[in-house]
Parts: structure tokens; C-alpha cells; sequence
């Protein structure tokens, strides 16, 4: 047993770092029996070794952390690395097509992406596609030591729309599954995954799609459009199931969680109908004081949020089993009167410690709310944010939680053709990042379940899936 007293000496390097099993090295550890005349003369160094194979500490092990042959710092500062160069502009000849890589810095193909193949070939163009951020140089090394949604570039492109994409989701319960709506009424649903594709094209409305939802199994799309119609979709056959006609635009639609067989829809008539999916009847209605433009159901399906053009958000209870609508608060998301764009209700927050609301209004006002479940769903103001007034109906998304981060971030388009996480928890430099790629105004933004992709859309027709940079 002299071989491995040796190996674990301070003059020789330290044995590289092994899987041992748990019961072995629970023996093995284990002092020499009472009983001996003598000590194992070959326990000490038994246990030397076997305390020099433990796991690294974190540190440690992201500091070994492998990415295409590079170290993790190496990596780290290269998405620090600031990039100059302008935005750039789409071409439909390449939708759904995996981003190309821009060379040997970092040559994960289906990570990251220069634009030489999927735009303009001029070469300055390559360089546009940064991640930067707001901070100066040492506040962003120091939060970039734990990666607060830092992305490695492009995952693929969809550009085959030739008008405003307005509205992205990703399916339920689903990483690869996206459908996107476009003002020209066209509904299109993909797979992002290798290789990816567009799977449907949904035709039917004749005017912009203001939202739509997907079935908790996937099968189906409800979609609302300001044609006056709700539309049911069959997804794997392509094709509309059910119309459902209105007399004003219609506005925003959600399947009912525990329910699917009950659609909740907000209209520009100042209503929210409840609609029965088999047969297309509204089994019941509820009227509000302007156009009821963004809406959102909890987890239980017990309470609607739902946000109006006069930046007021309700609280509806909502029978699951009849489809009875009740009004229980009516909150003031902010002190203008400018419509809501995003209502998104999320079950759990690591700064409220319960469930949260996030609002987003067209003249840039973010609301951070917290939900007293047991009060029928009554809103609290625990932050809120101001940005820049937006002309277009640009929309936000909470991100997901990070167990090392202890903000409240959210991600939001803007005109600026870029994408903005904010932490709604900081009140001065709430900019924690950007992506930069979209060359027009930036409108809808969605997470997919595994929340490893984030996906936006722009007024130009262009659909950017991004990927996120690997956390430990």
C-alpha cells in the first residue's frame, strides 16, 4: 500500500477528482477494528488519499467548467466582452435555420450566431450581435460570478413573416414547441429543436392576432384576433375546429387550467365572456368599465387577473365547473390611463415570498404585485418601474428564478430593437442586461419550460430564439 501513501504526498500532484461509492467510502473510512493488536499501518494512508478525491467546491469546479475546449473565465470574459457595430436587418431566405457560428472564439453551432448568413453580408454586421450591460466594469465582473441571465447567442431564426409578429408563446409543459401571431391574421406554430421548423400555418383570421393560448396537452390553440373572432385550432392537423364570432375586437384569451373546456376572453366591448370550447356558446359574462386588454388565470383557476385600457387591473373569481365570473378588487396599476399590455401571474416569489403579479403598461410602467390569496386574490404595490413610452404594444415576461440571485427580474422588448432585463427588486440600475440583434422594435417576448430558451419577436416579422448560457 505504498503506492498510494506516495500519490497523495504533498510533493506529488493531487489524484484527479473521482466518483467514489458512498457505502465504499464509508468502510473504508471507518477506524481499525478495537479488537486489533495493532492499527492498520495502512489506514492513514488509505484515508489521506480518499479525502484528496472529494468533490472540488464549487468555486472550484466552475473554474474547470469546459466549453468547447475554453475555460470558464476565458468564456465568462468573452460574453463580457464589449462589441461595437449597428443592428441589423432580417431576410426571409433562411427561417428556422440553425444560427451559424462566428469562429473559433466560441464554436458551439447551435449556440451562437454571427449574422453573416442570416442577414445583410456585410461584414461589420457580424459583430452586432452583443450581450452588454448597463454597469461599469466592476459591478458587471462581480454579478457575472454567478450569471444572471447571461445568454450565449442565437439558438435559430424564424424570418419568414412578412408583417408585425405581435404575440410568441411556447407550448405548456414544453421546451421546443413556439407558435407566433402576426398582424396579417396569421397564426404559425414551430419546433425549435433539431432540426428546426415550421410545423403549421394557421390561416383563417383576416386581421392582427392580439393573443392566443395553447391547451394544457398541446393539441389545441385558442386564438383572438381584432376581426371579432375567437378561433379554435386542431394543431396536429392544421386546421379551425370552431369560430366563435363577436361584436367587438377581441382582445385577449386564456385556457382555463383546470377547466379546458371553458375559454376565458377579454374584449374591446368591456367584457370578459366565458365560452364553452365544445360548443362555442358564452355561458357567461362580465362587464368592466373600458376594453379589457390583457388577462391571466392562477394555478388553481380559482381567480382572473385582468388589466383594461385605462390601466385598472381586476380581480375575478371564476367557478370552474359553471364558468360564473364575479369581480372582487380593481386595482390602479399607475397614476396615467394607458392600456395594459401584460398581465402575467407567477405562483411563487423569492422577494414576496408569495404569489406575484407582473403588469406592463404601453406607457412603459412596470407593476410588481403581490397576491393575498386568502383576500380573493387583493393586489399589493411592492415595486414598480418606468420606462421609456412605447408607441407599440410591447410586452413583458417574468424570468426565471435562480436560486443564487435574490432579485425580481423581468424581461421586456423595447423600440430600441433590443431586449432589457430589469430587477424590479434594485430601484437604481435596474438594468441587468440586453440582447442585441432584432433591426426593428422588439414587441413580444416568452420563456419555454425548460427556461433554458427565450424567444422574441419584432415588428419586422423576425423571431429570434436565444439560448442561455449554462449555470452550475
Amino acid at each position: 500500500m505504498a503506492a498510494p501513501a506516495d500519490s497523495a504526498s504533498p510533493e506529488c500532484p493531487a489524484a484527479p477528482s473521482m466518483p467514489t461509492d458512498p457505502d465504499f467510502l464509508s468502510c473504508v473510512l471507518q477506524p481499525p477494528a478495537p479488537s486489533s493488536s495493532r492499527p492498520d499501518a495502512d489506514y492513514a494512508a488509505l484515508r489521506r488519499l480518499l479525502l484528496r478525491r472529494k468533490p472540488p467546491s464549487a468555486l472550484q469546479h466552475r473554474m474547470d467548467w469546459r466549453c468547447n475546449g475554453k475555460g470558464y473565465v476565458a468564456y465568462r470574459n468573452f460574453l463580457l466582452r464589449r462589441i461595437d457595430g449597428g443592428s441589423a436587418h432580417s431576410t426571409p431566405s433562411n427561417s428556422g435555420r440553425w444560427a451559424a457560428s462566428p469562429g473559433p472564439a466560441l464554436s458551439e453551432a447551435d449556440s451562437w450566431s454571427s449574422l453573416r448568413d442570416l442577414r445583410t453580408n456585410n461584414s461589420g454586421l457580424s459583430r452586432t450581435l452583443s450581450i452588454s450591460s448597463k454597469q461599469s466594469d466592476t459591478e458587471r465582473h462581480v454579478r457575472f460570478a454567478e450569471p444572471a441571465y447571461s445568454f450565449v447567442g442565437m439558438h435559430c431564426i424564424f424570418d419568414s413573416c412578412k408583417t408585425s409578429v405581435t404575440i410568441l408563446k411556447f407550448g405548456r409543459a414544453s421546451s421546443d414547441l413556439l407558435a407566433y401571431g402576426a398582424a396579417d391574421g396569421n397564426l404559425t406554430v414551430c419546433q425549435v429543436s433539431e432540426p428546426p421548423s415550421v410545423l403549421q400555418k394557421l390561416i383563417g383570421h383576416s386581421k392582427n392576432i392580439t393573443d392566443f393560448d395553447f391547451s394544457s396537452n398541446n393539441q389545441y390553440i385558442a386564438s383572438c384576433s381584432l376581426d371579432k373572432t375567437v378561433r379554435v385550432w386542431e394543431i396536429s392537423k392544421g386546421t379551425c375546429i370552431r369560430v366563435v364570432y363577436g361584436v367587438s375586437s377581441q382582445l385577449c384569451i386564456c385556457f382555463h387550467p383546470v377547466n379546458n373546456n371553458l375559454l376565458l376572453v377579454g374584449n374591446a366591448n368591456k367584457e370578459i365572456n366565458a365560452i364553452n370550447f365544445s360548443t362555442g356558446r358564452v355561458i357567461s359574462k362580465l362587464n368592466f368599465d373600458d376594453a379589457v386588454t390583457a388577462l391571466d388565470i392562477d394555478h388553481t383557476g380559482q381567480l382572473i387577473f385582468a388589466g383594461d385600457a385605462q390601466g385598472y387591473i381586476y380581480t375575478v373569481s371564476v367557478n370552474s365547473h359553471t364558468g360564473s365570473l364575479s369581480r372582487t378588487h380593481k386595482n390602479k396599476s399607475s397614476k396615467s390611463k394607458s392600456p395594459i399590455t401584460t398581465i402575467q401571474y407567477r405562483t411563487f416569489s423569492l422577494v414576496a415570498r408569495c404569489p406575484v403579479l407582473l403588469s406592463c403598461a404601453q406607457d412603459g410602467n412596470l407593476s410588481f404585485f403581490s397576491i393575498t390569496t386568502d383576500a380573493k386574490g387583493y393586489l399589493t404595490l411592492i415595486s414598480s418601474l418606468k420606462l421609456a413610452s412605447r408607441l407599440q404594444t410591447i410586452r413583458a415576461s417574468f424570468c426565471p428564478l435562480l436560486s443564487l440571485e435574490k432579485g425580481e427580474f423581468i424581461v421586456t422588448g423595447s423600440e430600441d430593437a433590443n431586449v432589457y432585463f430589469y430587477d424590479l427588486a434594485r430601484p437604481k440600475n435596474s438594468c441587468v442586461n440586453k440582447l442585441q440583434g432584432h433591426g426593428s422594435p422588439v414587441i413580444g417576448v416568452a420563456w419555454n419550460h425548460g427556461e433554458n430558451l427565450l424567444a422574441s419577436s419584432d415588428s419586422d416579422g423576425t423571431v429570434i430564439v436565444w439560448k442561455r448560457a449554462k449555470t452550475n
